[in-house]
């Protein structure tokens, strides 16, 4: 995935939506600002699939040698994919953080929150404040 087509949160989480078996689902992880932040991952807690999220809200975490970090969901929905793989090969996020560095797959139960996000522009934007 380009990070030029994705959505983003404030929190630093993309989402990249696709239609699969009728429905959208949201695509969802970390930036790559996020994680060079972060620096030295070292653990990593993920959901299970058919748990439910809600925009904004917590859905795991990830700690690295400063601190420990909530992951937030940018959409609401039912989880339908864990990219189960990558607590145990936390490099993947420093080295594909938008491909290989998914972390999770939602079920969209409500597309309005796509419209709270920001393009790539906007999240740059942002990124360059903090």
């Amino acid at each position: 995935m380009k990070p030029t087509e994705l959505l983003y949160a404030e929190t630093h989480e993309w989402v990249a939506v696709s239609t699969e078996g009728g429905r959208k689902v949201g695509t969802i992880g970390i930036t790559a600002f996020a994680i060079e932040q972060l620096t030295d991952l070292v653990h990593m807690v993920l959901p299970k699939v058919g748990t439910k999220v809600g925009a904004g809200k917590e859905f795991g975490e990830v700690e690295s040698v400063k601190a420990v970090s909530s992951l937030y969901s940018p959409v609401s929905g039912e989880i339908v994919a864990v990219n189960d793989q990558l607590p145990g090969r936390l490099e993947k996020l420093g080295d594909d953080p938008y491909n290989s560095g998914w972390m999770i797959k939602v079920a969209l139960s409500d597309e309005a929150d796509l419209n709270k996000l920001m393009d790539h522009a906007a999240y740059q934007k942002q990124c360059a404040s903090e």
